[in-house]
């Protein structure tokens, strides 16, 4: 059996609908799955067959490709979440996290946020690094870096990491590691998006107590109508 076939993603994460104007609510779903923020309103997500295995996908999010109602609606429904915890900073996690990291930290009143990176600049600092794996990248190791100059910035504070999405949970435990080797508390890893369950057990269950998102997305199997619910 073939995987179902995907469309471009143009069209995608450019508007929230209201429930009653999600088309294909039930499954199986054909080409994109109908997301549930906290509030009701509705976000179609693309579905991606894993190249590892087409008969398996995910709903994708590219919150850099989204339109400013619905990236600013993602921050908005974070901050929320996370303002209880009242953090001292917010940490966010290249690309994708940068972007909701920086809206998340204005709507919770701070000047700037911490910034992680990919790129190494010459005056890094190896022992500020973390190596990470993604799940759309499965075969590609990266380091993720904290510039030097913002060490004093996250030593011995309380902290949020952000990201757009947790998936594998491969990225999470080695950023999280090197924050708190500085002396950090991390009292929440923020996501717009929990997809599937897989990053519980990369996690452990203390971690993954604390990850706080917006909303769920399962992952998906292929049958002949298009995707339903996968397990795990």
């Amino acid at each position: 059996m073939s995987a179902p076939h995907t469309e471009t993603t143009l069209g995608y994460w450019q508007r929230l609908l209201s429930p009653g104007d999600a088309a294909q609510a039930a499954p199986p779903w054909r080409l994109g799955y109908p997301a549930t923020l906290p509030d009701g309103r509705v976000l179609m997500l693309p579905i991606r067959a894993l190249a590892a295995d087409p008969q398996r996908a995910v709903a994708s999010l590219l919150i850099n490709q989204a339109s400013f109602e619905v990236s600013d609606a993602l921050a908005d429904l974070l901050a929320q979440r996370l303002a209880p915890l009242a953090p001292d900073v917010v940490i966010g996690l290249p690309t994708l996290g940068l972007t909701l990291a920086a809206a998340v930290a204005r709507r919770l009143g701070h000047a700037r946020h911490v910034p992680l990176g990919t790129s190494r600049k010459f005056w890094y600092d190896e022992a500020l690094a973390a190596p990470v794996r993604s799940i759309t990248t499965p075969d590609a190791v990266k380091h993720v870096y904290l510039d030097p100059h913002l060490l004093p910035l996250v030593r011995g504070q309380r902290v949020v990491l952000v990201d757009d999405a947790i998936s594998s949970g491969s990225t999470a435990p080695p950023v999280w590691d090197l924050v708190e080797s500085l002396g950090a508390r991390v009292l929440a890893y923020g996501v717009a998006m929990k997809q599937g369950r897989r990053w519980q057990a990369a996690l452990g269950a203390e971690r993954a107590a604390r990850v706080i998102g917006v909303f769920d997305s399962p992952l998906l199997r292929a049958v002949p109508d298009g995707w339903v619910e996968a397990e795990g």
